[in-house]
């Protein structure tokens, strides 16, 4: 894969970037920290990567290490208060309650939630990239229905 291609293929997955790094540091800048480093880390492993038909995946896999590790060195996840109020997605009614309800979900269940049911990624890739068994995503994504099924019906 060449620079072109790289960059090509690193615009076309910006957005779910974006929102995999903002469901799991919450914060601005430090989602933005984190894309910066994940596409830096990818570059320079880009020899690593076995098949290219897998980029996208691989490069998530690799945005959700560095986010990890900015929430440890942080020590804490940014308030939900704060969340809103650094927020820049625009509110056009019954979204902003279910966004409220998802990022209210413990952080396991809510990357399994955002990955597969904002960003489309199937069971099986959703294990390869927070390296857990398939099993597992199932039932955090079953949980999770289930959690916000249950805060939705607690907001009517």
């Amino acid at each position: 894969m060449n620079k072109q291609e790289f960059t090509q293929r690193v615009l076309e997955a910006e957005p779910s970037l974006y929102r995999v790094a903002k469901s799991i540091t919450v914060n601005e800048s430090d989602c933005e920290d984190a894309v910066q480093e994940a596409i830096l880390t990818a570059y320079d492993k880009l020899h690593l990567l076995r098949e290219e038909q897998y980029f996208k995946t691989w490069l998530i896999r690799i945005l959700i290490n560095e986010c990890y590790r900015i929430v440890r060195k942080r020590g804490t996840l940014v308030s939900f208060e704060d969340y809103m109020a650094d927020s820049t997605v625009t509110d056009d009614g019954g979204d902003r309650e279910l966004r409220e309800a998802i990022m209210e979900l413990p952080q396991k269940i809510r990357m399994v939630i955002v990955l597969h049911y904002i960003e489309g990624y199937g069971v099986e890739e959703i294990g390869y990239m927070m390296r857990i068994p398939t099993g597992t995503v199932k039932s955090r994504l079953h949980k999770g229905r289930r959690l916000l099924k249950d805060a939705l019906d607690a907001d009517i």
